[in-house]
């Protein structure tokens, strides 16, 4: 029996074109008893029309679908439910496909050959809202960035760097406020503050950016 939180077991939507690849990942989720797989799609027009119909917590989600690929899939689920969190499922050569999908939303994204513990890790994570940099797949994207350009106009003041440290090692709102000391309401304004300085459209992008600007080292997400 799936172990029920205050809102239920994490529901999962797997999104992938090969049935080897969705049973795979079925076997890695099942066993966890938080976790609850409630759909699958094969495509990216499914995945949206799915999403819709299970409204899961988290969508795995292949970037290389046929009809709608899954970069836009999650542009336009977010569009409708951005409270879901999208994982992209990786490909060893798929860097550019990871950026976009980032620049459209995901919260983190994996290797299909990811071990269980990841899989778990990630999903708990990024239905929290939290970011997933896994290193050893950060470390190829960040290749795959442009270098930094010029300072903000406006500079961050100490406590953002701190706060874009953290956030950077994929701590939550909750948790980077407990380290402060402050108020989850004044974290969050950080990070507004620090996305519009950066010129970045979310919390992974931000993460990203501190990295290629070697503000942080990069560190297993924790």
């Amino acid at each position: 029996m799936k172990r029920r939180g205050p809102d239920g077991p994490i529901r999962v939507l797997v999104v992938d074109d090969h049935p080897v690849v969705r049973v795979g990942v079925r076997t890695l989720l099942e066993p966890a008893a938080d976790i609850e797989i409630v759909g699958e799609a094969v495509d990216g027009e499914q995945a949206i029309v799915e999403t819709r119909r299970r409204r899961p917590h988290v969508v795995l989600m292949d970037l290389r679908l046929p009809e709608i690929a899954g970069v836009e899939a999650t542009r336009r689920i977010l569009a409708a439910q951005p409270e879901i969190g999208v994982i992209a499922l990786t490909s060893p050569d798929a860097e550019r496909e990871v950026l976009s999908a980032i620049q459209a939303g995901a919260l983190g994204y994996l290797a299909k050959t990811s071990p269980q513990t990841e899989f778990l890790e990630a999903i708990r994570r990024v239905a929290q809202g939290d970011a997933w940099l896994p290193p050893h797949l950060t470390r190829r994207l960040l290749g795959q960035i442009r270098r930094p350009g010029p300072p903000a106009v406006e500079p961050l003041t100490p406590r953002e760097h701190e706060v874009l440290g953290l956030l950077a090692r994929g701590a939550s709102n909750r948790k980077i406020a407990g380290r402060l000391g402050v108020a989850e309401i004044t974290v969050r304004t950080h990070v507004s503050h620090i996305l519009g300085k950066l010129g970045v459209s979310n919390r992974v992008e931000a993460a990203l950016h501190a990295l290629q600007a070697g503000l942080v080292p990069l560190e297993i997400p924790r």
